[in-house]
C-alpha cells in the first residue's frame, strides 16, 4: 500500500525533506541512533505538520520495495497541500464569498477523496485536514476524489481550532455538523462560511465545536442514529449550495 508514495534510505528522505515536498510521516527504526538519522530528525522538527514514527525493522522491512531502507522511510502525499490562504485567495478570484470545508479527524481514505469530490461538486474553494490522527492525501484518497483533487486545493494544518479563528478574521461564519444541533434548514448559512465535518465514530471535538457558530443537524428517520461522514457533509455542502442559490 505505501510503494508508489515511498522514499527510503537516509540521503534520499534528508532531501525530500529539504526540497519541500510534502512529506506526510517518517518511520526511523526505533532505538538507532547516529548523525545521519539526527540529521533527519532535526529536519523533520522544522516540518510541523510532518510525523514522526519509531518502528521496528519488521515494519520498515514491510515497507520497503527495495529492502535497502537504511532505518528510514518516508511516506508522501499523493498531492502536494495547499496552504490556507491559497484557498481563501481562490475565492477572492472569483468574485465569491469563501465556501470551505474542514474536517476534523476523518481517518476513512474513501470518506476523504469523497468529500473533496463533493467540495468541487458544491463549488467550495478548499479543503481543510488535520495534520494528525487524520488520512492524509494517499493514493486511495486521490483515487476516491475521482479527479477532484486536480481542481480542489487541500490544507493540512496542526490545529484546527486556531485556524478556525484565522478564518473568522477573515470574515467566514462556522458551522458544524452535530445531531443535536438545529435542523439545517433553519440555520443561514449564506455568505462566507466553513462547513465542519467531524470524525467517523465521535464527531466534531468539543473544542472546535465551541468555536463554530452553529451547530446543524441533519433531520432523519429510521432506525440507526447517523449518517457516513461523507454522506452527512454532501447533504449539509449542498443544502449551503441551496441557500447560496436563493
Amino acid at each position: 500500500m505505501y510503494n508508489e508514495f515511498t522514499i527510503e534510505g537516509r540521503n534520499a528522505v534528508l532531501e525530500a525533506l529539504r526540497s519541500g515536498r510534502s512529506v506526510d510521516r517518517v518511520f526511523i527504526l526505533d532505538g538507532a541512533h547516529d548523525t545521519a538519522l539526527g540529521s533527519i530528525i532535526k529536519e523533520i522538527k522544522k516540518h510541523p505538520e510532518c510525523k514522526m514514527t519509531f518502528t521496528t525493522k519488521e515494519k520498515l522491512d514491510s515497507m520497503s520495495e527495495h529492502g535497502k531502507h537504511q532505518g528510514v522511510v518516508a511516506v508522501c502525499a499523493a498531492y502536494d497541500y495547499a496552504e490556507v490562504s491559497d484557498i481563501i485567495d481562490a475565492a477572492r478570484k472569483k468574485n465569491e464569498d469563501p465556501f470551505v470545508f474542514i474536517l476534523d479527524g476523518i481517518e476513512d481514505p474513501h470518506n476523504l477523496g469523497a468529500i473533496i469530490r463533493t467540495a468541487n461538486l458544491a463549488g467550495a474553494h478548499g479543503v481543510i485536514i488535520r495534520a494528525d490522527r487524520a488520512v492524509a492525501l494517499t493514493a486511495t484518497v486521490a483515487k476516491a476524489s475521482a479527479g477532484a483533487l486536480n481542481y480542489t486545493p487541500v490544507a493540512k494544518v496542526t490545529n484546527i481550532t486556531e485556524t478556525i479563528k484565522k478564518l473568522k478574521d477573515e470574515g467566514l461564519w462556522f458551522v458544524c455538523a452535530d445531531m443535536g444541533g438545529e435542523t439545517m434548514y433553519r440555520l443561514n448559512l449564506k455568505g462566507p462560511i466553513g462547513l465542519v465535518i467531524g470524525n467517523e465514530g465521535h464527531g466534531v471535538s468539543k473544542l472546535v465545536s465551541k468555536n463554530c457558530d452553529m451547530i446543524a443537524s441533519i433531520p432523519m428517520k429510521g432506525d440507526i442514529d447517523s449518517l457516513n461522514a461523507s454522506v452527512a457533509c454532501g447533504i449539509l455542502a449542498f443544502e449551503i449550495v441551496r441557500q447560496r442559490m436563493l
